[in-house]
């Protein structure tokens, strides 16, 4: 649900201070002056849990690979190996439309002593990465929330959600990694290697160790072994900043993060840099645990993260439509205009992630 925004505060001055100049107007400068330099850290969500696609046709796409399926046999001489076909697995994305209406006026746009159109454009744009970084991290861990129709049975996904309800397109058309009860060879699931089966079924939505809500490293362990039985290997942990200050409290994080250069002979030693702050600025990466990179951001959620195997992404985002402006009023430009874009995600690869639920 969208709350419409009313009383915009552009051509007048309102509020309790308007005698001496307004509240809306001196906001605005403060806006104006922001906009020049205007600098933001995110989670860049498309292009690191994403594969991208895009499509011609609307509604539901269907997405269809190959899974392991052949096998080498042992012939008698003069005989003809038995015929084998590729084994296929489909799934299917619900594409959808989303849309933000801009209040821009002409008159706005005429006594306004300020570029109402930058303003307004900017403002959009920053919405609608918002949206999708929200729209990928609530899919991605599996987080209820009724506007983007995510989680299974008006609930978040936590251990005890079956595999039968998050491969029901009906209840969770994003899909998630694997949950309990899965079969192996007829589902989501393959064998792969030595693995048992009882080991291959086990959900990658698990309780965390901790009861306090703080990151414990028997997580990473046993999500480092899950994603293993499946013939991946785990590359990254994302977590939020409660999280993170959690690993600070441990003695040997900064350690464990400290990348020291070898000593050569003849040559200085040289130590590279060591404090985490300085490199989250940057990148959002504060550091390395049992070869797992990892990342902050404000977006994952402080109840949950998840580990992931992010050489093969876990999500495929469709893109019908990129972001688009709809003329209401063609000739008046963005006056009475509003943007729209159509995409679709889902997780396709249920072996790659592992989250961590609080309990």
């Amino acid at each position: 649900m969208v709350t419409a925004q009313t009383g915009l505060l552009t051509t007048v001055n309102t509020g309790s201070y308007a005698n001496t100049g307004g509240t809306g107007e001196r906001v605005l400068i403060d806006y104006k002056d922001a906009i020049v330099g205007y600098e933001t850290t995110n989670l860049p969500a498309l292009a690191m849990f994403t594969e991208r696609m895009q499509t011609d046709t609307g509604g539901r796409i269907d997405i269809t690979f190959n899974l392991p399926s052949m096998t080498l046999e042992q012939i008698d001489e003069g005989s003809t190996p038995q015929y084998q076909h590729t084994k296929l697995r489909s799934e299917r994305v619900d594409v959808k439309e989303w849309g933000i209406a801009v209040g821009v006026t002409r008159r706005m746009i005429e006594d306004s002593r300020f570029n109402e159109v930058e303003m307004a454009l900017n403002e959009a744009r920053k919405a609608v990465d918002r949206h999708l970084t929200k729209h990928v991290v609530y899919a991605l861990f599996g987080i209820v929330d009724t506007t983007f129709n995510t989680g299974v049975d008006a609930a978040s996904i936590t251990a005890a959600t079956t595999e039968a309800n998050i491969v029901d397109f009906s209840d969770n058309i994003y899909g998630g990694f694997q949950g309990s009860g899965g079969s192996v060879g007829s589902g989501r699931l393959y064998n792969y290697g030595l693995v048992s089966d009882t080991d291959l079924q086990r959900s990658h939505y698990v309780t965390a160790a901790s009861t306090s809500g703080i990151l414990s490293l028997s997580d990473l362990t046993n999500a480092i072994e899950l994603i293993g039985q499946h013939g991946y290997n785990a590359d990254s942990v994302i977590i939020s900043p409660a999280h993170y200050k959690s690993l600070l409290d441990l003695a040997d994080f900064q350690t464990a993060i400290s990348h020291a250069g070898a000593a050569v002979t003849g040559q200085p030693y040289v130590v590279e840099e060591t404090e985490p702050f300085k490199r989250t600025l940057g990148t959002g990466m504060v550091g390395n645990l049992y070869g797992l990179n990892v990342f902050t951001n404000a977006w994952c959620p402080s109840d949950r993260f998840g580990i992931f195997d992010l050489a093969t992404k876990p999500m495929a985002y469709v893109e019908r439509r990129g972001l688009t402006v709809e003329e209401a009023n063609p000739g008046f430009g963005i006056v009475g205009s509003y943007l729209s874009m159509r995409y679709g995600l889902k997780i396709l690869r249920p072996e790659t992630g592992v989250i961590c639920v609080a309990a």
